[in-house]
């Protein structure tokens, strides 16, 4: 969990009952950081039917979920799972928090662009010698917006972008209508990029989404476009992004970076025209309340027989 305080999906972060009501019967929650030994039950049985693994975990915890007696399900508290399949038994569903972190993640990226675009961080950087840095910056208003990932939180950032009166272009891994318009097919980005003036990455970590972000890739943005990732840093190729960053090229703006954490001494810290923040899109307020309800629902179709919600197929990639 990322806040022990919470562990408890019936209590909310004062520790008082939540409004959704007592703990059912039959249902025992432990504190388990997934680095010593599950504690032994009642029964002597080190066991549980269900693991949610602590928020942003790393693969040295996630070894355990192999010694756990009787597992059922693996809940994350993340909307990837890049890196977590084959550490999930063999028979155990794996079922991660789709919702959870959209309208923090939205938020995020919005923000982001409009920080890189209005020079925020430069703003921030000046008051510190006292400059008054008055200039014209492009504003998010009017821009042509490619935004790559049509999940939930795709969604989320398509319906914040509409009250900036951008003139927004979606890509899935395919071509496809939805309820929203249309969407173009990734396969289609060598034709769009050059027209878009900023790039928001949306879409999952996968063997095919890994690197994607590339030479060429950056190389079709038009001098002066945007880049914001808040998806996962392996998605972009660190060393090609810098090389455009630092010609001046292009604007990037990262709530992910490859390497992550970012070392003190990378040289992304040092480059021009980058804003990075330390993942955090989904880390607010808003996340604890809505992993909590996810994890109460999960549970009561769990113990019911009902079907869950956000299963990953075992055979998906990445």
């Amino acid at each position: 969990m990322p806040d022990d305080r919470w562990v408890d999906p019936w209590v909310d972060l004062a520790g008082r009952p939540e409004a959704s009501g007592a703990r059912p019967a039959g249902i025992e929650v432990v504190l388990w950081d997934l680095l010593d030994p599950l504690p032994p039950d009642a029964t002597g049985r080190h066991g549980a039917d269900v693991v949610v693994p602590p928020y942003m975990q790393t693969d040295d915890r996630l070894t355990r979920l192999r010694e756990v007696q009787g597992l059922r399900l693996v809940q994350t508290l993340t909307a990837g799972y890049d890196g977590l399949l084959p550490m999930i038994p063999p028979g155990v569903i794996l079922c991660i928090a789709t919702g959870v972190h959209d309208a923090s993640t939205a938020e995020l990226a919005v923000g982001l662009a409009i920080a890189s675009l209005r020079g925020l961080g430069q703003a921030a950087l000046d008051a510190t010698t006292g400059t008054w840095g008055h200039g014209t910056r492009p504003s998010l208003a009017d821009r042509r917006v490619l935004l790559i990932g049509a999940g939930s939180v795709g969604s989320a950032i398509a319906s914040r972008l509409a009250p900036f009166e951008v003139e927004l272009t979606r890509v899935a891994s395919r071509a496809r209508d939805d309820a929203s318009g249309h969407l173009h097919g990734v396969d289609e980005l060598p034709a769009l990029l050059p027209d878009h003036d900023v790039v928001v990455l949306a879409l999952p970590l996968t063997d095919a989404t890994r690197g994607l972000v590339g030479k060429d890739f950056l190389a079709a943005m038009p001098d002066g476009a945007l880049l914001v990732n808040v998806a996962r840093g392996p998605v972009v190729d660190t060393d090609a992004l810098l090389a455009e960053l630092t010609h001046g090229r292009l604007l990037a703006a990262l709530d992910v970076t490859d390497p992550e954490p970012l070392p003190p001494d990378h040289p992304l810290w040092l480059a021009p025209n980058l804003l990075i923040s330390p993942h955090v899109g989904g880390n607010t307020t808003a996340f604890p309340p809505r992993a909590r309800a996810l994890l109460r629902d999960q549970l009561a179709r769990l113990a019911e027989g009902r079907p869950l919600r956000n299963v990953v197929p075992i055979d998906s990639p990445g």
